[in-house]
């Protein structure tokens, strides 16, 4: 898959681009909203985006919400890795269009890659 990982956390930016790289995916990150939209005004395409829910300046979800207007079909699939983890965290998500939402504290960075993977193969046989 071709992803694209955002995230203004570097470090946990790039431990998950790492482990996508190692299951053999190709990853792009962004580290907020300008540096997406650059790589989306570009026409990069991706089969994933992985969004941080909270970010310095636009949300995760108001990201999101700017691409799916701005750039539509350029992410095929879109889920969210963050530490909120409540009610309204995950309604907001999926609101926005998100197909999954995986809590962060909860999952090791290899289960990160299997459910994304899983997340994915659910909505293709859809």
């Amino acid at each position: 898959m071709k992803i694209l990982m955002v995230d203004d956390d570097v470090f946990l930016r790039d431990m998950y681009a790492t482990k996508f790289i190692s299951s053999g995916h190709e990853v792009t990150t962004a580290d907020g909203s300008s540096s997406t939209l650059s790589l989306l005004s570009r026409g990069d395409k991706y089969d994933v985006g992985i969004f941080d829910m909270i970010m310095p300046g636009t949300s995760g979800v108001e990201l999101l919400e700017i691409i799916n207007e701005r750039f539509p079909g350029q992410i095929k699939h879109s889920i969210f890795l963050s530490n909120q983890g409540q009610e309204e965290d995950f309604s907001e998500a999926k609101q926005a269009g998100a197909i999954g939402y995986i809590i962060k504290a909860d999952t090791i960075p290899s289960e990160v890659v299997k459910k994304v993977e899983e997340i994915v193969k659910k909505q293709k046989q859809k």
